[in-house]
């Protein structure tokens, strides 16, 4: 398990290091930064790389599939509702074939092209179109249907491939 970086101040000299252990290499690393915003800089420029050394790019394939799910409450308002969907959804995310999956609520936005009528947000990725359907007919998914289907007033569904 990766540990946090530790960081280090040195006032004298302006500079701040940060150790850190290479989880891909298991190598401890220091990075001697003189500014935060020197830092955040670095840290901001780094993130894409990241996740391309971490293999989130090895999943982005022709074949993902991407299975986007929008609920809307019947009872808007009811916070043991939105829990049960919620908890619904973390069991859902066992079945085998997810890769990736995300419980999202309406972000803090204000666009006209921004629609956040919506409770909750299921964002689910599958490793090709064979991983989503069976999903669909899943026992852990058609469990979830059951229990929960009750909870909502209106779902959209929204599926995608690669160009």
């Amino acid at each position: 398990m990766a540990k946090k970086p530790e960081m280090t101040n040195f006032p004298a000299t302006g500079y701040f290091f940060i150790k850190f252990r290479s989880i891909k290499f298991g190598k401890i690393n220091n990075m001697a930064f003189h500014s935060r915003r020197h830092f955040i800089n670095t840290v901001t420029m780094a993130a894409p790389v990241a996740l391309t050394a971490t293999g989130f790019t090895t999943f982005a394939s022709k074949e993902m599939f991407i299975h986007h799910v929008y609920f809307w409450l019947k009872n808007p308002g009811n916070k043991d509702d939105r829990a049960r969907l919620v908890e619904g959804l973390k069991k859902l995310s066992k079945v085998s074939t997810i890769r990736m999956h995300h419980i999202g609520q309406p972000a803090a936005t204000n666009r006209d092209v921004i629609d956040t009528t919506y409770a909750i947000s299921w964002l689910v990725l599958f490793d090709d179109k064979a991983g989503q359907d069976s999903y669909q007919t899943d026992p852990i998914h058609l469990k979830f249907v059951e229990e929960c289907s009750s909870l909502w007033s209106k779902v959209i569904v929204y599926d995608s491939i690669d160009v």
